[in-house]
This record gives C-alpha cells, sequence and structure tokens, in this order.
C-alpha cells in the first residue's frame, strides 16, 4: 500500500503537498503513509480511487490489508500506547501485559514455546513504562473472572500476579472490573481487543494468536468502544472486583 501510494504519486509527477491538500492532511501524513508508518483510511482512500481513477485499488487493498497479517502489530501497539491519553482493555483469557509481573509473563511465554523467552519478556515489560510517566494514560480494564482462576505459572506466581493487579487497581489512573460468570453470555465471549484515545482520534486492536490488528478506521474503533461500555454494564464495580480478587488470592494460600 505505501508502495503504491509513492509509485502513484510520483509516476502523476505529484508533490507531497499536493496530495496532503487533496486528502486534507499535514505534509508529514503523507511521509508516514509513503513509509509505512501510517495506514490510509477509508476516506482516504475512496479520494485517491476518484482522484486518480484506480479503478478502486486503493479501496480493494486497503480491505484486504485488513484482512492480513500485520508484521509490524507489536511495534504499532507499542506505539499507540505510549501516546494514548486513554486505554480500554479487555480480556477474557489473560492479564492484559501491561499489568502482568515477570514470572506470569514468562510463563506464558513459555508455554508458547517462545523462541527467545528473556528477549521477549524484556520488550513486555518495557512497554509497562507507559504507565510509570508523570502523565501516564487513564487504564480501564474489564476481564473475566475466569482469568483470574487460571493458575499460570503455578499457585505462587499466580497468587503474586494477583497482589500485582490489586495495588496496581489502587492507583487513581487505573480501574480494574471483574465480569463474573454469573454475567453469563457478553459481547466479550467474542475475544479480547483495546481501544486507545490518541490525539487523531480512537484506535481499535484486537488481539489474535502470535499477532493481532490494529483498527485505525473512527467507526470501526467507536464500536469498540462502544462494546466495551457494554461488557462493563455487566461488571462488578470496582470495589467488589477489589473484594473478588482478595478471596480468590486467600484461596491461594
Amino acid at each position: 500500500m505505501a508502495y503504491a501510494l509513492r509509485w502513484g504519486r510520483m509516476e502523476r509527477g505529484l508533490t507531497g503537498d499536493t496530495v496532503a491538500k487533496s486528502l486534507n492532511v499535514a505534509r508529514s501524513t503523507i511521509s508516514r503513509l509513503e513509509t509505512g508508518e501510517a495506514k490510509l483510511n477509508d476516506r482516504q482512500a475512496a479520494h485517491l480511487d476518484k482522484e486518480w481513477r484506480t479503478g478502486g485499488f486503493f479501496g480493494i487493498a486497503l480491505w484486504f490489508a485488513r484482512l492480513g497479517y500485520d508484521p509490524n502489530w507489536l511495534k504499532n501497539l507499542a506505539d499507540f500506547e505510549k501516546r494514548a491519553s486513554m486505554i480500554y482493555n479487555y480480556d477474557g483469557q489473560l492479564v492484559p501485559a501491561l499489568l502482568q509481573t515477570p514470572d506470569y509473563a514468562r510463563a506464558l511465554l513459555l508455554a508458547g514455546r517462545n523462541k527467545d523467552v528473556e528477549g521477549d519478556l524484556a520488550k513486555r515489560m518495557a512497554r509497562k513504562a507507559v504507565l510509570e510517566k508523570p502523565d501516564p494514560p487513564e487504564l480501564s480494564v474489564l476481564l473475566s473472572e475466569s482469568v483470574l482462576d487460571i493458575p499460570v505459572g503455578g499457585r505462587a506466581v499466580m497468587r503474586a500476579q494477583l497482589a500485582h493487579l490489586l495495588a496496581m487497581s489502587e492507583r487513581s489512573n487505573i480501574a480494574v472490573r471483574i465480569v463474573p460468570r454469573e454475567a453469563g453470555a457478553h459481547e466479550g465471549l467474542d475475544g479480547p481487543f483495546k481501544v486507545f484515545t490518541v490525539k487523531e482520534g480512537d484506535v481499535a486492536f484486537v488481539e489474535a494468536p502470535n499477532g493481532g490488528r490494529l483498527v485505525p478506521e473512527v467507526s470501526e474503533a467507536r464500536e469498540f468502544r462502544t462494546r466495551f461500555d457494554r461488557i462493563g454494564h455487566v461488571a462488578l464495580p470496582v470495589h467488589s472486583s477489589r473484594r473478588l480478587i482478595r478471596s480468590l488470592m486467600e484461596g491461594m494460600e
């Protein structure tokens, strides 16, 4: 997509400034699009297809790109974590990476037969630095109760993980709420996801084995934000969630 955009611009003898004005974006945005650091959205693709008479090339390419695996998913995910003012995270299987202890994360990497456990562990732990910034993001987490029951790494490791989760939930910028089993069927059963609020708006990220998919389109990202709110309707309040975590910790002694 990035190469096609640059080739199309140069083939038509257009400058980056000209294309930026046509798309109503900053010149720097065109540079980022042409290097792959940013991605076209539906509106931009439709505009280029009409303006350049491509026969719908960019729209079709964008559709296929969303179906495929993004090899830069981890870098893009970490970049949005750093830039976000708000992070909404739902997970029904695991404690989110930003709230994992080293031992819990290592157990997950080992179970996944990771080829560089310590290297990838260091990268995962480095991502947690966003919560230690002078102006950390607001982090709102919804977790299925089943996440707390799985003894990842053994009872001692899991108890320490729950203690860490509890401690982090006491921070003013972090809210952890548990979706109890009695909630029954809810939208979170479709799979984990995140929504980041950045300067440009909301961006969603859908989890998948060995990777994930960014959802930069505003309307689709908004749907994930609404889904998060609806899952939250069946979640326990913050204080009740803390009591449940403490109760589960006591059962692991």
